[in-house]
């Protein structure tokens, strides 16, 4: 094991949202801005952003790993910047009032299928359901979270059949 692989995930989370120069085995030499760092094998994810394109991912085994250096940090609009490569393409930006009007929808919804729905949250974006499930803007299978496993499949379920109709 190396000196890398040692670190403890707070000592990796140091190095994320940062430029870094990774020294790996053979002399091989990465550059990037660090996305993550995988607990489980210290796998370090860079991001690189070559000249007119969107931004591509690579990945520095962490048994490899032998030296990483910091070059620069990370500002806020390079921290939006990585967050966006992890964002799916078919993933929309909503407006408020789109998002409102999703929940809405989605609620009225539910109550016409005797589902029991209550708003929570301080801002009442987060949709409970039965109070066993709650669905996060922008109110899709995704979003969903239970610990029940059955209920979640089946509002899921339910739920993708809703953006069906809805289309």
């Amino acid at each position: 094991m190396n000196d890398w692989q040692r670190k403890s995930p707070l000592d990796w989370e140091t190095y994320v949202n940062k430029l870094v120069k990774v020294v790996a085995v053979e002399k091989h030499e990465y550059e990037g801005w660090v996305l993550t760092v995988d607990p489980v094998s210290a796998t370090i994810v860079l991001a690189t952003f070559p000249e007119n394109e969107k931004g591509s991912i690579s990945f520095v085994m962490g048994h490899a790993v032998q030296e990483v250096r910091i070059l620069q940090e990370g500002d806020s609009d390079m921290e939006q910047r990585l967050a966006r490569i992890l964002v799916p393409e078919e993933s929309q930006a909503y407006s408020p009032e789109e998002l409102e009007e999703r929940k809405n929808a989605l609620k009225a919804w539910l109550e016409t299928n005797h589902i029991p729905v209550g708003e929570q949250g301080e801002l009442g974006r987060t949709l409970s359901v039965a109070g066993v499930l709650s669905i996060e803007p922008p109110y899709g299978p995704e979003q969903c979270s239970s610990a029940n496993e059955i209920i979640l499949s089946r509002v899921q379920g339910l739920l993708q059949r809703f953006l069906q109709q809805q289309q």
